[in-house]
């Protein structure tokens, strides 16, 4: 449920107006399948674990490795299309979805569904970042902010209806089709990719590309969050969670170390210098955080706690996404009369006031009060947040670094969600449900606070470079 954010674009390419066409109509067509597959899993969860009798933690999984090998393998993913094509790597993402869907789809046991989900997001690391590196090679700087603009508002449009999507289709079909749908759109866009897509890279780019960092990152997190999701089954002094543990730990430092030697790192660590930059991807690791792990357990609490149908579940997101969308030049219109710290303070806050709501719901508020209020609120804050985030990471760091700038950043929002989800879980999953949703949504409003506090000291007014 990560809201679309765009990146800057490389320089363009000569293109016909046909091949943009196609460009638009093939990287909406895989974007669409990567958010909407996102957005629909936790939709589905309950029925999954119904399904194939998974346990809680298993539950974590589905959605937690999808994420682990996104955020990953994100920034070479990129890289690798600025240096083998773009055009070959997007293909070989749509390819590698498509056919970890049906592996998803065909799934009999939950090993072989987090398998799949694995390979997926694999995938979608390959495709997301190259399919914006595409329309800015395709598109001219004078047609690019309309290009993007459309992509976005597509793909944002498929992140509001996936969850409803999937909530009617795991009502009234098996679950396994809200995967399945994915190798049907995967086809039409691995047809145009083939036939019309244009190829392009950059000469400029480093002689390597970064396995060891990404693999490093993998190992790290991987182990940090199997660590995190056995600890409620295992108990705080199981040698086998802080052994666990401790490892994530010393691969995540030999990640560091490796990105501070390394002739061409995936996250250049002289970026984190500017007191601006490592203050807003501390902000987005606090909110996204909150964000991700609150919209794990929401299904939980409709389906499971409360009773509610799926396609129930699912059109609680859609406030959200909407708000996101009706407000996006609003925001805009924020940054550009009060600069970038005072919404990045407000819209966190903002946030923290939907998950306080959240939290004191009771079991007999309606529906509306309970889940449609605090979601619009989350929405709003958000709202609010995003454009001036965007704008400050880029504004934060020299030109020519900020494609890995922005590329840092939407790795940081991916590995915040895949730590809050292990964490969130450790707290809802293992016991009381409702009790421990409850105290989950208060630490959703206790990140989120923290977030905009940490805006409040880092971030200047107008989030200018300050290196």
């Amino acid at each position: 449920m990560t809201p679309v954010r765009a990146s800057p674009s490389p320089a363009p390419i000569d293109c016909t107006a046909a091949q943009k066409r196609w460009v638009l109509a093939a990287t909406i067509l895989a974007s669409v399948i990567s958010y909407i597959d996102e957005s629909v899993v936790n939709i589905a969860l309950p029925a999954i674990g119904r399904d194939l009798a998974a346990s809680p933690a298993t539950l974590q999984w589905v959605i937690n490795v999808y994420t682990l090998c996104l955020a990953a393998f994100l920034l070479v993913g990129g890289a690798a299309g600025d240096r083998f094509g773009r055009r070959r790597i997007f293909i070989a993402g749509i390819i590698l979805f498509s056919l970890a869907s049906l592996g998803c789809g065909l799934s009999r046991s939950a090993g072989e569904l987090i398998a799949a989900r694995a390979v997926q997001g694999l995938g979608a690391a390959l495709l997301i970042p190259c399919s914006l590196a595409i329309i800015g090679a395709a598109f001219p700087e004078n047609e690019r902010g309309r290009a993007i603009g459309t992509w976005a508002g597509v793909s944002a449009i498929a992140a509001a209806i996936g969850p409803l999507l999937g909530g009617w289709i795991v009502d009234h079909l098996a679950w396994q089709t809200i995967f399945l749908i994915n190798p049907v759109l995967g086809l039409g866009a691995l047809w145009i990719a083939v036939r019309h897509l244009p190829e392009s890279r950059d000469a400029a780019a480093p002689p390597g590309i970064d396995w060891q960092g990404a693999l490093l990152a993998f190992a790290g997190l991987a182990c940090l969050v199997f660590g995190l999701i056995a600890l409620p089954e295992k108990g705080v002094g199981s040698r086998m969670v802080g052994g666990t543990i401790a490892t994530g730990v010393v691969f995540l430092a030999r990640f560091v170390w490796h990105e501070a030697h390394t002739a061409a790192p995936m996250m250049p660590l002289g970026l984190f210098r500017s007191t601006t930059f490592s203050g807003v991807n501390a902000l987005t690791l606090l909110l996204y955080g909150a964000l991700g792990g609150a919209f794990f357990l929401l299904p939980f609490d409709l389906i499971s706690v409360r009773g509610n149908s799926a396609t129930e579940a699912g059109a609680v997101f859609l406030p959200f996404t909407l708000i996101m969308a009706v407000l996006s030049r609003w925001s805009g219109g924020l940054l550009d009369r009060f600069g970038a710290r005072l919404p990045l303070i407000l819209g966190p806050a903002i946030v923290a006031v939907g998950f306080v709501l959240f939290a004191l719901a009771g079991p007999t508020t309606s529906y509306v009060l309970a889940f449609l209020l605090p979601v619009s609120v989350v929405g709003l804050g958000m709202a609010i947040t995003v454009a001036p985030l965007t704008t400050t990471v880029i504004a934060a760091v020299p030109q020519h670094q900020t494609g890995v700038a922005s590329g840092i950043n939407n790795a940081v929002a991916s590995v915040a969600s895949l730590l809050a989800i292990a964490v969130f879980g450790a707290l809802a999953l293992h016991g009381s449900l409702a009790e421990g949703i409850r105290i989950a949504m208060w630490v959703a409003a206790g990140l989120s606070l923290a977030g905009a506090v940490v805006a409040a000291l880092t971030i200047s007014a107008g989030g200018a470079r300050d290196r």
